[in-house]
């Protein structure tokens, strides 16, 4: 499937109401635990999606289409959350997400992006160069792999109680 921007909005903007879908009203059970030393729960996810709002997806592509590989991509700290949502609610990140979510997606969609645009490359501190239009298709992948991290840790939550049914669901072996 080749990268559009009417279609990666297509996700970008379902994202938020996904997670308010998912989450809200939720028991913590469901939306603090995680599945274990170094891993996040659906409270960390949406903190941790709220920082690349903030500080990566938008902030590269402005980068890469003012100063092509004249800068490097500031190194993005993916554990930033843990500080940045302490004291808050869950509804509250989910209420923070859609705002900036919206705002990030109302910039994208002002920008009437070319194909020339797409193929205009950044560089990021470890890949090296990379093009805004493979920045924009991993904001689309990292929004869906961060809602299948989502349900997989609450569906992990009741493996234990399922007795000898956990080998017939894929989702409970990753």
């Amino acid at each position: 499937m080749k990268y559009t921007v009417e279609q990666a909005m297509e996700i970008l903007e379902r994202t938020p109401a996904v997670c308010t879908a998912l989450l809200k009203g939720l028991h913590d059970d469901w939306v603090m635990n995680n599945e274990g030393p170094d891993t996040f729960s659906p409270f960390d996810v949406l903190g941790h999606l709220i920082h690349g709002e903030k500080t990566d997806w938008v902030a590269r592509a402005k980068m890469i289409l003012e100063s092509g590989t004249a800068k490097t991509f500031v190194p993005w700290n993916r554990f930033a959350q843990y500080e940045e949502s302490k004291g808050k609610t869950l509804n509250e990140l989910l209420e923070e997400f859609a705002s900036v979510r919206k705002a990030n997606v109302t910039w994208l969609s002002s920008q009437q992006l070319s194909e020339a645009d797409l193929d205009k490359k950044g560089k990021h501190p470890a890949l090296g160069e990379v093009t805004l239009r493979n920045l924009l298709s991993t904001w689309v992948v990292h929004d869906l792999t961060h809602i299948a991290q989502i349900t997989r840790v609450m569906a992990k939550q009741y493996k234990e109680n399922m007795g000898p049914w956990p080998e017939f669901f894929r989702i409970l072996s990753f």
